[in-house]
């Protein structure tokens, strides 16, 4: 039971920091927009790097990008909650029926994982040339990111949670 309660409370855990991440990008829009914003401008990488074809003015953009962001984030942290709810009840169930459960917060977690992945380290990251920045760069903070989705996916997904020793 242990390790299943474990596994609830790091989901519902990775389901809170979501919920930070986006509350914090929808009560402080302008803060973290003006971040998105030099990303997309690419106006602090190396001077003269070959790149800045890739760079985009339109504000429209910006804000298009920066909605995506928050959308994602809060899609995390909605299947994250739902996923975790769901393994709590399920928490003294069969094996198979708390297998089934673990379904929405693993699409959670995925999703927290590609958002901070893809978004972040490979678009904002290598595309628009974020690893050159010193002032606007989010690379630390989306591999931390990731690495704690990524670990709490597969600790969840780990075969580890039977009631009983012999499987049941």
């Amino acid at each position: 039971m242990i390790i299943r309660l474990s596994k609830v409370c790091m989901v519902l855990a990775m389901a809170f920091f979501a919920t930070l991440v986006a509350f914090g990008n929808v009560t402080d829009y302008a803060t973290n927009f003006a971040f998105v914003r030099h990303v997309f401008l690419m106006d602090t990488t190396f001077p003269g790097n070959g790149i800045m074809y890739r760079s985009i003015e339109q504000e429209w953009v910006h804000h298009a990008g920066y909605v995506l962001i928050i959308a994602l984030e809060i899609a995390t942290a909605v299947l994250c909650w739902i996923g975790g709810f769901k393994l709590l009840k399920a928490r003294s169930a069969v094996p198979a029926e708390f297998r089934a459960a673990k379904a929405w917060a693993i699409g959670g977690l995925s999703l927290g994982f590609l958002t901070w992945q893809v978004v972040f380290m490979s678009v904002g990251g290598e595309w628009f040339g974020m690893w050159m920045s010193t002032q606007w760069n989010g690379i630390q903070s989306a591999f931390r990111f990731c690495i704690m989705m990524l670990l709490v996916l597969m600790y969840l997904t780990m075969s580890n949670d039977a009631l009983e020793e012999g499987g049941t």
